[in-house]
């Protein structure tokens, strides 16, 4: 069965940039928010992002139209009856993620899927307020999601190959981006990985070793990497680490995974990063 039309739950920095890959990708895609100020909001968003991307001649007048044709914004989850597959992109918050997830077990139609794009909380979980656990996954986009290829596909113990067949071909054949695929464990593969170098980061700069400049210095013009580590957790948001490393360190208990108190003085400061405008570093 081919995924054709397509919903994401949450129009903020991801849920955006999904839905921007699915239009384009040529779906007819919905985004819901929870009101209509933030639909509108996630709907300017889009048409300035395409307009900007015609001018630097990245897109044709005719590709945007055909893009702005293909995605509506709503508030109301009575529209996503014929949806094939449906992504949640809402805060990283089990609860909240649980009522999205019972939500649309009961409107979807039965063979829909229902992805979820946290970066860490458990797929058996999410799939568990569902009566549908084998159409279940994680689909794990990275930010910029329109730029980023990589997607992890996630499968709790319950999810069908099924249902891992059909969205690994739609997530490379039409979407044009390169699965891999991972069992349910905190942090999948990339924030498995990732989380603790970013905290060590953390920690080397809180404890003076080195200035935040000098630290993504070091891993850029000595490891290739395209951002410092303080860098990217600025882009990532700061409360979003915090949550991930929270998670990472209730299963597993080693003290790598542990939040360390620069994060946490920070968050509780409000300084997330670069959609606050401070973080690491200053954004206009």
């Amino acid at each position: 069965m081919t995924i054709k039309k397509v919903a994401v739950i949450g129009g903020g920095t991801m849920g955006s940039g999904i839905a921007e890959v699915a239009a384009k990708s040529g779906c007819d895609t919905i985004v819901v928010e929870i009101d209509a100020s933030l639909a509108e909001q996630a709907q300017k968003k889009l048409e300035v992002s395409t307009e900007k991307a015609v001018s630097r001649g990245k897109m044709t007048d005719e590709d945007r139209s055909g893009l702005l044709s293909r995605i509506s914004f709503t508030t109301s989850f009575d529209e996503l009856t014929d949806r094939d597959l449906v992504i949640e992109a809402v805060v990283e918050s089990p609860s909240v993620k649980a009522s999205v997830f019972k939500t649309l077990d009961e409107i979807v139609q039965k063979d829909g899927i229902l992805a979820s794009n946290t970066s860490s909380i458990s797929i058996g979980d999410i799939a568990n307020n569902t009566s549908r656990g084998p159409q279940v996954l994680g689909m794990h986009f990275f930010n910029p999601a329109t730029v980023q290829p990589l997607v992890e596909l996630i499968s709790s113990e319950v999810t069908s190959e099924e249902t891992l067949n059909r969205v690994e071909t739609f997530t490379r054949e039409v979407m044009g981006k390169h699965p891999i695929r991972t069992i349910d464990r905190a942090g999948f593969v990339v924030n498995r990985l990732l989380v603790p170098y970013l905290l060590q980061a953390m920690h080397m700069f809180d404890r003076g070793q080195a200035s935040k400049e000098d630290i993504d210095a070091g891993m850029k013009f000595g490891c290739a990497h395209p951002q410092g580590p303080l860098e990217l957790s600025d882009l990532i948001g700061l409360d979003t680490l915090q949550l991930v490393a929270e998670v990472l360190y209730e299963e597993f208990k080693e003290p790598t995974y542990a939040p360390p108190p620069i994060l946490k003085r920070m968050v509780t400061a409000g300084h997330l990063g670069r959609k606050t405008g401070k973080g690491f570093y200053t954004y206009e």
